[in-house]
């Protein structure tokens, strides 16, 4: 070999840099610890919430050390910050955390840019665009422009009822075409995107997550957050959907609706079904009548339990508000939206008087643990707009009010003061109070004691914990959301599984090594040594790789790392392979070692390309732990062939060199695979039977048993619960298809008997932090007899990283979304096979090496798909068809391309080197040749797969099914279908030219 100088030192210089890199890893990982135990020392677990007042003091601890040099190398010093940033990050599924995708509103941003029409042609237009985004791969936008042109008769954009609005004048003039003025929507409803993709990057920096990635997807609205390590993972959720519409209010006085609710509730008699009203004991007729009065007015006691069977809203009301202060009256929490819908109902209204016929209805912020709410009456107008917006408002700290708690402190621009001074003047002169409004709900709606506040100067309270507070101050100031943002697609995950899951892989990769590293001493003596040696550095490299580059290391990535390790041995089996076939020729060591090198390195490069361009394809087409498994398989392939052919090389010209002896194979398996000679070409027409009997069977299994899809594909709510007893799942799945739970779900053992994967479908197509809530909650109501009397708050808590009872895993993807992924999905593996087919026909020349490699892949992937769907209803692990499952037919693709590809090289080789042989020797012979080969490696990869399987995470265990499956599948279609099938097409091409 050349140029060993240069290798070496490439090598060496590889080495060190990969050792600096996750030099930064340990360090951050030795102050995260300092930083628990600190945590630990300072706040026992008597304190009440101690686990989020740990976590609060970790992230103390972690910003006070943030400017502190903390790594000293001698020439260099770095902060913990600058380590952090350095350092490998760990994926959701190893750390815990949440993974959103937020679609953005564009209909709520239309509706703004609109200026809230009332327009029908428009209204129309949105309620039919939300229709087809149910089936559509459109962005909403597209789906608005067509539903518009589709009804719009002679009513155009530039409507002035439309978006010919004064905040567009100047952009938008009547006289525009339609084709105009989409254009110019287009530029807005982007220019809101990146405003809300800024809005939620900066309050994520101010959360303190460390290492997070924010990320837009396209123009379709959508936006990743990944927050690896959140521990207040409901915190976060909110942060991240909250749109922050700070509003403030003038008040009416409660007494002034009293006569009002009096009235409703008498109107309300005649319209609302006597079967919502509850039982009450019997009293006679006067009596009810005169205790309704005293209830709805207040003179008298309420008891819920002595209201007038008709009487639809006397009976929700719990109590009044103090004389000459905002409150109506106080309900019970799960009544709001009855209440609303009562008081909101045209017959009701119309009840108002004129100077209150505006009036908005807004209940307050609910105290903590408490069961009722109190409700109020805004001063609304006819564009229902408030008198003054949170937009005013340019900056906002937490801080403690007077009496202790919790207040947020806010400063206006000089519009807002101006505004402000004249809203308290009033509400100081006539004894009001102003409400303050977040997200339509009253915080507090204090009145002014000491005359106008002049300066913009003002503070929010409102029973806020201090996390709140926090929160409220970062969202303000980091602004509000043009539109709201729903969690289409999220990923939630507890650190108790995370830390699981590192405890699993950390035990199949060592597991996977060790076998390697032994089977390749076992099978090729000290050259299995000195190739076991440049495998640790390929290691090194990798993980130095993966902290250099800032990749997220995930666990579906250590299984692309433990794959590594399978796969890169087959470099090293060609190359011995070789040399042993040079060693049985009679040349010298020294010779057949560079002959044997030389000869394999065309194999090796058309392997690894062809593996490489699938594990490319992934990482396109791939999102989150999937584009970690694509990383680290890309990676490993590289360093891979630099090590096996440049570091292996060195090691053994080194030994050799110094008069060594190499036999490349011990005493055992010396004579293993040698003198083969097997015609596997008369044994074709047997192999097409069976692959189509097999192939028969896998489609009339897919037709009638069809495949157990996952969420990603169909849209639904998965949830992973543990218990603290061996459950049965069929008695869950029974217990929660009650029409009074969720009507349909499943439930499947999911690893151990005390685990369960829970999914279901119910409102899957509605959004929003109160739907994720309401069905979280009826899960518990469901299963809380089975969960040991933990209660709704530990059940849904995941701060938790010993947790062992309750949920610990959610994930929500939406029909829309699940459509995109699919689509996705289908384009990812079409991709690869016509890439794949490509680079063949480039690298052999002929159609028939693409034909018959690729015929073999839909052999293998059929036959994959088969085997899911025949077992799946029987397997004790989860065998759903989601996108890891995708990564891993992608992976069978680009393996059963490897071994076809090598078998083809030596084809090609043959073909050039005995002209004289008849084609079918020529493919027999190769074949024979190369099994020694293809054996080897399957065998070293099924050991690698069957390691993961046994001992890796319950998470991965289907995806590695699916590859063991398509390990021995592939190997098989490699010699029986795709050498066949290719010669059976060149041979058809010769018949066919002679008789011509």
């Amino acid at each position: 070999m050349q140029n060993k100088g240069l290798v070496k030192l490439f090598a060496i210089l590889f080495g060190l840099v990969s050792l600096y890199q996750l030099s930064f890893t340990f360090t951050a990982n030795q102050i995260e610890n300092e930083a628990q135990e600190i945590a630990i020392t300072k706040i026992s677990e008597s304190e009440e919430n101690y686990r989020a007042l740990r976590s609060q003091e970790e992230a103390n601890y972690l910003q006070e050390k943030g400017t502190d040099t903390v790594y000293n190398i001698g020439i260099a010093k770095f902060t913990y910050n600058e380590v952090k940033q350095k350092a490998m990050n760990l994926g959701l599924d190893l750390k815990g955390g949440i993974n959103v995708i937020l679609q953005v509103s564009v209909k709520d941003i239309l509706k703004g840019l609109a200026n809230n029409t009332t327009d029908p042609v428009f209204n129309k237009a949105l309620e039919d665009a939300s229709e087809l985004q149910k089936n559509s791969q459109s962005t909403y936008l597209e789906d608005f422009f067509s539903a518009f042109d589709a009804i719009k008769g002679d009513t155009k954009l530039a409507s002035p009822d439309i978006f010919y609005t004064r905040e567009l004048d100047g952009e938008i003039d009547g006289s525009m075409t339609d084709n105009d003025v989409k254009s110019i929507i287009e530029t807005k409803i982007d220019e809101s995107i990146v405003s809300a993709f800024e809005v939620l990057r900066k309050r994520i920096d101010e959360f303190g997550v460390t290492s997070p990635n924010i990320q837009r997807l396209g123009n379709s609205g959508r936006i990743l957050v990944e927050l690896p390590g959140v521990k207040d993972v409901e915190r976060a959720k909110s942060l991240l959907q909250s749109t922050a519409q700070l509003e403030f209010w003038d008040a009416y006085k409660g007494e002034q609706f009293y006569q009002f609710i009096n009235q409703a509730n008498e109107v309300l008699k005649d319209i609302v079904k006597s079967e919502d009203d509850v039982e009450i004991e019997p009293q006679d007729e006067e009596n009810a009548q005169s205790d309704q009065i005293d209830d709805l007015l207040g003179d008298a006691e309420t008891d819920s339990t002595a209201v007038e069977e008709n009487n639809p809203l006397g009976k929700l009301i719990r109590g009044f508000g103090y004389q000459g202060g905002p409150i109506i009256g106080t309900f019970e929490i799960k009544d709001k939206e009855t209440v609303l819908d009562y008081l909101n109902r045209p017959e009701v209204r119309a009840l108002l008087p004129a100077e209150q016929r505006y009036a908005k209805f807004v209940f307050g912020k609910p105290e903590k643990d408490s069961e009722v709410v109190d409700l109020y009456a805004l001063i609304g107008n006819r564009e229902n707009v408030p008198q003054l917006s949170g937009a005013v408002v340019t900056d906002a700290r937490n801080q403690f009010g007077p009496t202790g708690k919790s207040e947020v402190s806010m400063q206006m621009n000089a519009k807002g003061a101006k505004i402000w001074e004249e809203m308290t003047g009033k509400a100081y002169t006539q004894g009001s109070q102003i409400a303050i409004v977040l997200d339509n709900v009253v915080y507090s709606a204090p009145g002014v004691t000491t005359g106008p506040i002049a300066g913009g100067n003002s503070s929010i309270s409102g029973n806020f914990s201090l996390n709140e507070a926090i929160d409220l101050a970062n969202v303000l100031r980091a602004g509000k959301l043009p539109a709201s943002a729903d969690i289409i697609q999220s990923e939630v995950v507890g650190p108790s599984l995370g830390k699981e899951a590192i405890e699993s892989g950390t035990m199949s990769f060592l597991i996977a090594l060790v076998l390697v590293l032994l089977w390749m001493i076992f099978y090729y003596g000290k050259a299995g040594g000195f190739a076991d040696l440049a495998m640790l550095l390929n290691l090194l490299l990798i993980f130095g790789i993966l902290s250099g580059l800032g990749a997220v290391l995930t666990l579906p990535g250590i299984a692309g790392i433990v794959l590594t390790i399978g796969m890169s041995v087959d470099a090293n089996v060609l190359i011995f392979e070789r040399i042993r076939e040079e060693l049985a020729k009679g040349k010298g060591q020294l010779e057949a070692i560079r002959d044997g090198f030389s000869n394999a390195l065309s194999s090796i490069l058309d392997a690894n390309v062809t593996t490489g361009l699938t594990a490319l394809i992934l990482f396109i087409f791939g999102t989150g732990p999937i584009k970690g498994f694509a990383t680290t398989l890309l990676i490993g392939i590289a360093t891979s062939l630099f090590t096996a052919i440049f570091i292996t090389r060195l090691l053994i010209d080194w030994y050799a060199n110094r008069g060594g002896k190499l036999e490349f194979s011990t005493g055992i398996t010396k004579n293993l695979f040698r003198n083969i000679n097997i015609e596997f070409l008369k044994k074709r027409k047997v192999a097409y039977i069976i692959s189509g009997a097999l192939i028969l069977l896998s489609l009339g299994s897919l037709i009638t048993n069809g495949l157990n899809q996952g969420v990603d594909f169909v849209g639904g709510r998965t949830y992973q619960v543990r218990f603290a007893q061996d459950i049965s799942a069929s008695e869950i799945t029974d217990l929660l298809s009650q029409p009074e739970v969720f009507g349909s779900a499943d439930a499947k053992t999911f690893g151990d008997a005390n685990q369960l994967k829970i999914t279901t479908k119910y409102k899957v197509n509605e959004s929003g932090a109160e739907i994720d809530e309401e069905i979280r909650n009826s899960l518990y109501q469901a299963l809380v007899p089975h969960l040991e009397g933990i209660t709704y708050e530990q059940f849904i808590d995941l701060n938790d990283e010993n947790k062992q009872v309750g949920l610990l895993e959610s994930y929500k993807v939406t029909p829309t979304i699940a459509d995109d992924i699919k689509q996705a999905s289908f384009w990812a593996i079409l991709g690869s096979l016509i890439v794949v087919f490509l680079y063949i026909l480039i690298r052999f020349k002929k159609w028939q090496y693409s034909l018959g490699a690729v015929a073999a892949v839909f052999h293998d992937v059929l036959i994959v798909l088969g085997v899911f769907s025949l077992t799946y209803k029987f397997m004790p692990f989860n065998m759903e068809v989601n996108q890891a499952f995708i990564a891993a037919i992608l992976t069978v693709i680009g393996y059963s391309l490897n071994d076809t590809v090598v078998v083809f090289d030596r084809i090609r080789e043959f073909f050039n080197e005995h002209t004289s042989w008849k084609f079918d020797k020529v493919v027999n012979t190769s074949l024979s040749s190369t099994l020694s080969r293809t054996l080897n490696t399957s065998l070293t990869t099924l050991v690698v797969l069957l390691a993961i399987f046994i001992f890796g995470g319950d998470s991965i265990r289907g995806f590695m099914f699916a590859l063991i499956v398509g390990v021995i599948v592939g190997t098989y279609s490699s010699l029986f279908i795709a050498t066949p099938i290719m010669y059976d097409t060149v041979n058809k091409l010769e018949e066919k030219k002679k008789k011509d």
